[in-house]
């Protein structure tokens, strides 16, 4: 391969370095109207009577909007494409507010300073009403959080708003009751993972303005340019033919910028008053009033027979959706498919939940998507049932493990999994961690003890049969290559994957490719950069542009030279004729192809998307010591093997996976976003949301096995989302090894270990 498993600096690097102007913040127009939002002190209440008056009277306050100046127009602000399974349950400004920080009214002035002058101005009349703040006792409460008439749905998803199911999803295969039976060994636990922050270094930010044409045009930093629009567009309720979007640089998304968090209020006001206009939020806006992962409670029993067969999973959850549906029933149900197919010998199972609308923040889309907090209870209880069974947790899990060319009761009739080398990566984890070299629990001193578990996560590769991707490529007339891509590289790399895996088809050097991106008005339609699907989607397409591409330009030469294309040889900058009599530089022929009556643009375009989703695969193992005098866990060593398929890019392919493995890390241990008894969420900044730290995380070693995906025409899986499956639980493993602690709810806190070893953890 000639770029393919090479590293490159990722195509943006010396820029970003430099501190060229990338960001969203960086464009900002100087005439911008500065857009503020009022927001609501309660977690439920509907507004009676709202008063401007004073607020406007304040100079440089140029308008302030409220539900009564808005389109009627229900929405979702879940980036996912059309037609959503989450459901219209918004309006950009409403006469009901459902959670604490939730959108009351816009104020629009010419600077910061305006704006917050008049917001204490604006006087709000509500009627307070009881608030649902916890997710056990949401369904039939006396609040509706959704009572309104015009709630709609796509198709159904079990949803019942009146009850304030927001949706639900039970799949059950087998009869578990009398399996259980059967079984040597059963395990039942519960198991609670919180909601957590994405934690962008880049807050929420957009900025509008109206084009020599009339248009909308906005510049975002989002994952999802044509999600984006085509919200405005129903918003609104204005053609998405009026509406441009654009993405520069992104600090930061992890999923949270599948979410249209600015960008409506964003349009709105420019279309209302024909002017430019801007909004970023505060850190505290961005942690309040935007979306975090689904917290979640979990029921688990495992059924497994003396021999070691796990024959029985049953996993159950109530989800917290919070305010809105945002990605609800897409979270809810992708768990599924990347946990209980692990373990392929279970004969009966059952994996559901309920997701029940609260006036909490609503949940949307993180990184691991479902995955991760589906893995975090399967995965601590497989572990749990090898204590039981008194068998080691890797061979307890190699046993059971799926392989390549096999399927599981949860697929589809007729899915397999595809490829993998999943055994393969087991055992080099455990060599890495001389997981069989070592006891897995040990003192340290009279303190301190250490522990080391283990945890395995599947993924997949791209949305099966509904996302698919667009790529065009040009060649210019200088002879140089233009990729267009509607993918969002989000700081992973993405344009620099492209960009190696069209080089490598078309023979040319990379420095010959430029890569454009998510501009609606410029590039082909692409869904745009989440589940885990650039690689493996785009990627193809991109490689089937590129060789469309490759087989035009031999083409043109070949009627250049006055041959056949067998007889041209090219190598992506020049091309010969074979006996040597004709040589030609692609910099030579693009000019002479764009003039004349023959004139013809080199260019190809090429659509993709996949029936199957191909799970990457990882391996990871925790090592930890406990502090026993106070319960603190200090991570020490996390090893780490993925099983991505073909390795595009070595250094990028690594950085995703120590990302990944630190985000992880924080769920286990320090992040937990919390509310007060009124439903004031308390963790709205970094003083109290506790992100971890280099010193935090301990050292990260990172392997690779690679296996190859044959639906790819280069053999390459996800590699974004897995490797933040495994960190909780292994962490969770680990300290149970250590010191015997079973701490059931996220983040393991000190407090929680420390009363846990002293059996004092479950009368809480």
């Amino acid at each position: 391969m000639k770029h393919i498993g090479k590293t490159y600096d990722k195509v943006d690097a010396h820029a970003i370095l430099s501190g060229k102007p990338a960001y969203t913040a960086d464009f900002i127009p100087p005439n911008a109207l500065i857009i503020k939002v009022l927001r609501s002190p309660y977690a439920m209440a509907k507004i009676i009577d709202i008063d401007t008056t004073l607020a406007m009277k304040i100079p440089g306050v140029e308008a302030i909007f409220t539900y009564k100046d808005v389109p009627a127009h229900r929405f979702t602000l879940a980036g996912q494409t059309y037609p959503e399974p989450s459901a219209y349950d918004a309006l950009i400004l409403e006469e009901t507010v459902r959670y604490v920080g939730d959108e009351v009214a816009l104020i629009v002035a010419v600077d910061e300073i305006a704006a917050m002058k008049a917001m204490p101005l604006i006087k709000v009349k509500y009627q307070v009403l009881p608030p649902v703040l916890d997710m056990h006792t949401a369904i039939d409460h006396e609040t509706v959080i959704h009572d309104e008439d015009d709630y709609f749905v796509n198709f159904p998803v079990g949803e019942n708003p009146k009850r304030n199911i927001a949706c639900s999803y039970n799949h059950t295969v087998g009869d578990i009751e009398k399996t259980l039976k059967e079984c040597d060994y059963i395990v039942e636990s519960t198991y609670s993972n919180q909601a957590t922050l994405q934690s962008a270094m880049e807050t929420f930010r957009s900025f509008c303005t109206i084009d020599h044409l009339g248009r909308l045009c906005i510049t975002s930093s989002t994952q999802i340019v044509f999600h984006v629009r085509r919200h405005i567009a129903r918003a609104l309720g204005i053609p998405a033919s009026k509406i441009r979007v654009i993405k520069p640089r992104i600090g930061g998304g992890f999923g949270s910028k599948q979410t249209a968090a600015t960008e409506i209020m964003n349009a709105f006001v420019t279309w209302k008053l024909q002017k430019p206009s801007v909004i970023i939020y505060s850190r505290e806006e961005a942690n309040t009033c935007t979306t975090s992962r689904h917290a979640r409670d979990w029921t688990i029993r495992l059924g497994a027979t003396k021999d070691g067969i796990i024959k029985v999973i049953d996993m159950h959850a109530i989800t917290d959706a919070g305010a809105h549906a945002t990605h609800a029933y897409t979270t809810t149900t992708a768990g599924e498919h990347k946990s209980v197919p692990l373990y392929n010998k279970v004969v009966a199972g059952h994996y559901g939940s309920e997701c029940v609308y609260t006036n909490h923040t609503p949940g949307g889309a993180f990184r691991g998507y479902g995955a991760t907090e589906a893995l975090w209870p399967l995965e601590s209880a497989v572990s749990l049932l090898a204590h039981r069974m008194g068998v080691d947790e890797a061979d307890l899990r190699k046993k059971n493990l799926i392989h390549a060319g096999e399927t599981s009761i949860f697929y589809e009739p007729g899915e397999i999994m595809t490829s993998g080398l999943f055994e393969e990566a087991l055992e080099k984890a455990r060599t890495m961690a001389r997981w069989d070299e070592r006891p897995h629990s040990w003192q340290i001193d009279e303190r301190y003890r250490g522990g080391l578990g283990m945890a395995l996560a599947l993924q997949g590769s791209g949305v099966a049969n509904i996302d698919t991707a667009s790529v065009e490529i040009r060649v210019g007339d200088d002879g140089y290559y233009t990729l267009y891509t509607g993918s969002s590289d989000m700081g992973m790399g993405s344009n620099t994957i492209l960009r190696q895996i069209a080089c490598e088809v078309l023979g040319c050097p990379v420095e010959c490719m430029n890569v454009i991106e998510s501009d609606t008005d410029v590039v082909p339609f692409d869904p745009g950069s989440y589940a885990s699907s650039t690689t493996y989607v785009t990627g193809t397409a991109a490689h089937m542009a590129a060789t469309e591409l490759r087989e035009k330009i031999i083409q043109a030469f070949a009627n250049y030279f006055h041959t056949s294309v067998d007889q041209v040889e090219f190598d992506g900058v020049k091309a010969s004729t074979s006996d040597g009599t004709e040589e030609l530089s692609l910099k030579d022929l693009a000019p002479k192809l764009l003039v004349g009556t023959q004139c013809q643009q080199l260019m190809a375009t090429a659509s993709w998307g996949s029936s199957i989703s191909p799970p990457p695969f990882m391996v990871g193992i925790a090592e930890v010591k406990v502090d026993t005098y106070t319960g603190k866990v200090i991570p020490t060593n996390f090893y780490a093997v993925v099983d991505c398929g073909t390795i595009i890019n070595p250094n990028l392919v690594r950085v995703q996976a120590e990302g990944g493995i630190v985000q992880g890390i924080g769920m286990a241990l320090y992040e937990d976003v919390r509310y007060g008894k009124n439903g004031r969420k308390e963790t709205a900044g970094f003083m109290t949301y506790k992100l971890p730290t280099r010193q935090d995380i301990g050292a990260i070693h990172v392997g690779f096995v690679e296996s190859y995906e044959p639906s790819s025409p280069v053999g390459v899986k996800s590699i974004g989302e897995v490797v933040i499956n495994t960190s909780a639980p292994a962490i969770h493993n680990a300290i149970y090894n250590a010191v015997g602690a079973d701490v059931t709810t996220l983040p393991m806190t000190p407090e929680k270990v420390y009363m846990a070893m002293n059996e004092e953890y479950k009368a809480m």
